[in-house]
């Protein structure tokens, strides 16, 4: 300190830090208000930009008039050094928390926005967030005096070490990248696995991909598994698909007939029920004389997988019902069983093989004896 502190100083210090109150207080109230304005556009960056920026602006507005209040004071020069590095390096440590809060909100958006689903894939998010904090963590060391050099080295030495230790970590982490830039799998997708699993892909993170059943329960399944197995997906190339519902009626009706009356019943599912696709143009196939009747199939059209139960259901009562009132059987499968009655002027079974008589005399025999 090259001189005492005088009332002046501290004027002059109060002065300054309430200054940067009052500018925090102000900056509070715009960002309130833009926060408002930017919830009724249709772009949803503009809101992540906005709430990373509500708690950094008022911050750095404290910590300017921290700085000046300091520069009003006859420090020495060490102290205000030290002061001035501190306040920087906290300034950037919040600059970038809100950095970090801006891009992985506008990398989900993005996300978002490709996917056409409420959930993106986290990973790339994740990745994001972890880039921008450690750069921003560097430069706060390097501001305060800190070499990073050392630093980086010894990350560099010490990465093969936890490679090896993070090595199944490691390799989801690289299945879970290479899912998501192959675009094979999407959050929102529809995928069943060859070991039975299946469900509509909720999130693709660091780890694992997390799936979600028609029970909606979940379903984790780690990245490098469903990179390697057998997969299904529904919804690519295009959401829309065609379903197969079986069918027959018996040989007395005439299947001209049963083709156009199901046609018509398959023409009112899908313009009536939702879920179904109106453009669908139904098709009957015969393929089967069964034991009973005539077996075909119907083919359907549905917007995505989950409606099929609703269709098939619909369609099924409707036809049944179709069907009865236009006098077609559905006959179950029955087998015709001829039964032979004995001729009473054959001669008795045992009397055409007396040998078996005397091979296995019966006991009653031997007692009437």
């Amino acid at each position: 300190m090259t001189r005492g502190l005088v009332l002046g100083d501290w004027l002059a210090a109060g002065i300054a830090l309430a200054a940067g109150a009052v500018a925090a207080l102000l900056l509070r109230a715009v960002l309130k208000r833009l926060a408002q304005h930017a919830a009724k556009t249709r772009w949803a960056g503009d809101d992540v930009i906005v709430d990373a920026l509500r708690p950094v602006a008022p911050g750095a507005a404290l910590i300017a008039g921290a700085a000046v209040a300091c520069s009003t004071l006859p420090l020495t020069a060490r102290f205000s050094g030290l002061v001035n590095d501190s306040l920087t390096a906290l300034l950037v440590l919040i600059a970038t928390l809100s950095a970090a809060r801006v891009i992985a909100g506008l990398v989900q958006s993005v996300a978002s926005s490709r996917t056409g689903v409420a959930g993106s894939a986290s990973i790339f998010v994740n990745i994001t967030r972890v880039v921008v904090l450690v750069m921003g963590f560097l430069v706060a060391l390097q501001t305060m005096g800190v070499s990073i050099a050392p630093l980086l080295t010894a990350l560099g030495v010490g990465g093969l070490a936890v490679a090896l230790a993070l090595q199944d970590t490691l390799a989801n982490l690289f299945a879970g990248v290479h899912i998501l830039a192959s675009k094979t799998v999407q959050p929102g997708d529809y995928i069943r696995l060859s070991s039975g699993e299946e469900g509509y892909v909720v999130d693709i993170n660091w780890r694992n991909t997390v799936v979600r059943n028609l029970s909606n329960n979940l379903v984790i399944i780690p990245n490098q598994r469903l990179a390697r197995t057998n997969m299904t997906n529904f919804t690519q190339p295009e959401q829309p698909l065609t379903i197969l519902v079986q069918a027959g009626v018996g040989y007395e009706n005439d299947l001209d007939r049963v083709e156009r009356v199901t046609l018509e019943v398959v023409d009112e599912v899908m313009a009536e029920v939702g879920g179904a696709l109106p453009e669908h143009e139904g098709a009957v196939r015969f393929h089967t004389f069964a034991d009973s009747r005539v077996n075909f199939t119907v083919i359907l059209g549905v917007g995505e997988f989950s409606d099929q139960y609703r269709i098939k259901h619909e369609f099924v009562k409707r036809l049944h019902h179709r069907f009865r009132s236009e006098g077609i059987s559905i006959p179950a499968p029955t087998r015709t069983v001829s039964v032979r009655g004995e001729d009473p002027h054959a001669a008795p079974l045992h009397a055409a093989v007396p040998h078996q008589r005397e091979a296995s005399p019966s006991p009653l025999a031997d007692t009437a004896r």
